[in-house]
């Protein structure tokens, strides 16, 4: 396994909270714009639905998996895994917020307070996307540095050392 460098990579681990918190925030945002279009109708829109779903992916599936793994279980830490996490995670972002910009009514045309949750929840989520897009190129890069599949790899990603195996 190939030596790696972590004094610079001291960036990541704080990144990884920004997405948890704008994740939290999006997820937020969308459930009240949900809830009060439910209020009064049998229908949710697709594409604020989506933007919850990718709250949740972040918060549930992806976030836990780049950030937890490798400290508690660095051996299901494997580089392509987190490839394929990093990536569906950034175009989940990147078609949520532009498919939620395009839903919205320009901005000298929406009031009240579903719109206006929504227009915050556009922004938080392409903030979102740029974060994960940051650190996918990070990653990419990683596994294209990396001669083996190991988890060395991965602590890179996650900002943290794995556990030591007692």
């Amino acid at each position: 396994m190939p030596h790696h460098n972590l004094h610079h990579l001291n960036w990541v681990l704080p990144v990884r909270i920004v997405q948890a918190v704008f994740a939290i925030i999006i997820l937020g945002l969308t459930a009240y714009a949900i809830n009060v279009e439910l209020s009064y109708s049998w229908y949710s829109s697709d594409t604020v639905n989506f933007d919850l779903f990718n709250s949740i992916w972040t918060l549930v599936v992806a976030l836990p998996y780049l950030s937890l793994v490798p400290i508690f279980f660095a051996s299901l830490s494997h580089i392509y895994i987190v490839l394929a996490a990093e990536i569906v995670t950034m175009i989940f972002w990147f078609a949520g917020f532009i498919a939620l910009g395009a839903f919205l009514p320009p901005p000298r045309a929406c009031h009240g307070g579903v719109c206006s949750s929504l227009q915050a929840a556009t922004v938080f989520a392409s903030f979102e996307w740029l974060l994960f897009a940051i650190t996918t190129g990070f990653t990419i890069r990683l596994a294209l540095q990396s001669s083996s599949g190991s988890t060395g790899v991965h602590a890179k990603t996650s900002g943290v050392q794995p556990a030591a195996n007692v």
